[in-house]
């Protein structure tokens, strides 16, 4: 038995080449025919005329349907505009509700109409494209031309006028409600150069946990600490004016030992209260909530684009995109021991761009 294994073995051997060791002889794939393309099936639209006739109604209709949706849009924003009364809330609803469909009913028709152009009433037929791997000849890149001549022919986009003129007025009319839009982002009856110059913060305004709302002493914010804080009394103004006067006081409120400070301008030392300062949470970059803060260095890192800060150095930048050093609320303790605003800040609060001047 053990004769017969050793000649099978040799027969084997001799049978590979001497210069492939044994193993990784490679058996090449069997080549196989081109199959070709399938049959051509005619389209309904391609045998019937009628029915192409229809299917280029449908698509200038939807293309039509997309430029009403997107006149819908702008007029909804004029007529369910968003208010600032007790209604606010209910404003905001019928005003999102009734855009959102404007504008989503001109875009699906703008779908709908292109993938019906192309499946029904463009030409049908199957084609191969050879990919070059050089820049074509001459004769190749005249074909090229001649297959863009040939596609417009094909589409019908010159022949075709009024799916053509529909589709550039659909096309035309669906940013309208965009430029709508975007004129709701500037306040109707005021300067937008003011509008982050002022906030809640006054005078004898006191310090306060948020969301609590309670007050804090100076006693209580210990060194190496950092929480925000709001304005106390926040929480008496109405629903429809707090967020937004909160978003534009929100402060941080941190404590280091006072020989850690750094003061370039004589009065901001008289800003602070034995090491605790507050600064604005709203980046100069673009309006994030600054809110990591390390400790052992004094830095606050914007976590949208890494702007940070040197708390003890008067807010400076000294990375990231920032702008400016983030503004500081001057604070004092009252005869009760809290800590309170000495006026409202001193220079407008977020993006660099609201302290720019006409």
């Amino acid at each position: 038995m053990a004769k017969n294994d050793k000649t099978s073995d040799a027969l084997v051997a001799s049978s590979v080449d001497s210069s492939i060791e044994l193993g990784t002889a490679v058996v090449a794939p069997e080549q196989f025919e081109n199959p070709g393309l399938p049959a051509h099936r005619a389209r309904i639209t391609d045998i019937d005329p009628k029915r192409m006739k229809r299917a280029e109604r449908i698509v200038y209709s939807l293309f039509y349907a997309s430029i009403l949706g997107s006149v819908f849009a702008v007029f909804a924003y004029m007529y369910f505009p968003i208010t600032s009364d007790a209604n606010a809330v209910h404003s905001v609803r019928l005003n999102t509700l009734y855009i959102g469909l404007g504008i989503a009913f001109a875009l699906l028709a703008i779908g709908i109409a292109a993938v019906h152009w192309g499946k029904a009433v463009m030409a049908d037929h199957e084609g191969v494209d050879h990919r070059h791997p050089v820049r074509g000849t001459d004769e190749t890149r005249a074909r090229a031309v001649e297959i863009f001549q040939e596609a417009d022919a094909e589409s019908g986009f010159s022949r075709r006028t009024l799916i053509r003129n529909s589709m550039i007025g659909a096309f035309i009319a669906f940013p309208l409600p965009a430029v709508a839009l975007f004129r709701g982002l500037a306040p109707m009856n005021e300067d937008p150069n003011t509008l982050m110059k002022h906030t809640v913060w006054a005078k004898g305004v006191r310090l306060a946990h948020d969301p609590t709302g309670r007050p804090i002493k100076a006693q209580d914010v210990t060194i190496g600490s950092a929480f925000q804080v709001i304005p106390a009394g926040l929480e008496a103004l109405p629903e429809h004016e707090k967020l937004d006067a909160k978003a534009k006081a929100a402060v941080l409120l941190v404590r280091l030992k006072p020989e850690d400070l750094k003061w370039s301008s004589p009065e901001r030392e008289a800003w602070s209260y034995q090491g605790i300062v507050a600064y604005s949470k709203i980046c100069t970059h673009v309006g994030c909530p600054v809110a990591l803060y390390e400790q052992q260095t004094h830095h606050l890192l914007c976590p949208c684009h890494q702007s940070q800060f040197d708390i003890s150095n008067e807010s400076a930048v000294i990375f990231g995109p920032a702008a400016r050093p983030l503004p500081q609320l001057p604070i004092y303790v009252d005869d009760e021991g809290y800590l309170c605003a000495q006026s409202d800040f001193t220079e407008p609060v977020g993006p660099s761009f609201w302290e720019r001047s006409k």
